[in-house]
């Protein structure tokens, strides 16, 4: 349970909630988030264990790496024993990475160097290389069989990378309150959303019942700059509902919400 983060204030006197909050709904956050937040900002201002840019001009961003914001989450949690912390998260990867020592792990991790999809990744590169060697071939007009390899390379391409997809799909097996455990397509059906189960909310739930934690109260925030594809729609510091697309039937599953 390395991932128990204890508060820095005194938060005994502190009445719990009296259940967990809708991950979908952006209210007055409980004052035992509040203290998490601000608790895990400081350390996001302070930390340098590992380098990466948000825009904000801080002493520990590498101002030589694109400026990329992200979502931070925390799950307010007590142990069996009653003791009162909290869970960190952030959604995707941080700093090229999936393991930060602060941070809860992700439900699968797609970049483990002897994983599936590592090796299909070098196996895609070797293809691409191909088809661009088979490409420049075409230009000098070595025209049929160019295009007979050219069109071999990229079914080929077409087929693994459906198969690398699918095969993550059903890597992810997302845990409920009762412990029973359901994959993206068991949950979505033939289509899962991309990127299903990379966000902050399924992180820490699925490490707090992996490890007997009892969520308490959760929330997300946006640290850095605004996405450049939608400006208008994440601020700095700011709260934010959990995503439609990609958590409402995950988290839906997760927190017995169907």
């Amino acid at each position: 349970m390395d991932k128990f983060i204890a508060y820095t204030a005194d938060v005994e006197h502190i009445p719990l909630p009296a259940s967990l909050n809708d991950p979908f709904e952006v209210m007055s956050p409980h004052p035992l988030v509040t203290l998490a937040v601000n608790q895990l900002q400081e350390h996001l201002h302070t930390q340098s264990a590992w380098q990466h840019n948000f825009g904000l001009g801080t002493a520990h961003e590498d101002t030589s790496l694109k400026a990329i914001g992200k979502m931070f989450g925390v799950l307010v949690v007590t142990t069996k024993e009653g003791k009162r912390g909290f869970l960190a998260a952030f959604s995707g990867k941080l700093a090229g990475g999936n393991h930060h020592a602060y941070f809860v792990p992700p439900v699968y991790d797609s970049l483990a160097q002897d994983g599936f999809l590592n090796q299909g990744m070098l196996q895609l590169e070797g293809i691409n290389t191909e088809v661009r060697e088979w490409k420049e071939q075409q230009a000098k007009g070595l025209t049929p069989q160019a295009e007979n390899r050219l069109r071999y390379l990229k079914q080929q391409r077409k087929a693994l990378s459906q198969g690398l997809q699918h095969q993550l799909f059903e890597s992810y097996e997302f845990l409920n309150t009762a412990g029973q455990t359901k994959n993206p397509y068991e949950i979505f059906g033939k289509t899962p959303p991309a990127g299903a189960g990379e966000c902050a909310a399924p992180k820490l739930l699925q490490y707090a019942y992996q490890h007997g934690l009892k969520p308490l109260a959760m929330a997300e925030f946006w640290w850095g700059v605004p996405p450049t594809s939608d400006a208008a729609s994440r601020n700095h510091g700011h709260y934010y509902p959990a995503c439609e697309h990609k958590c409402r039937g995950v988290l839906g599953w997760m927190m017995n919400l169907e």
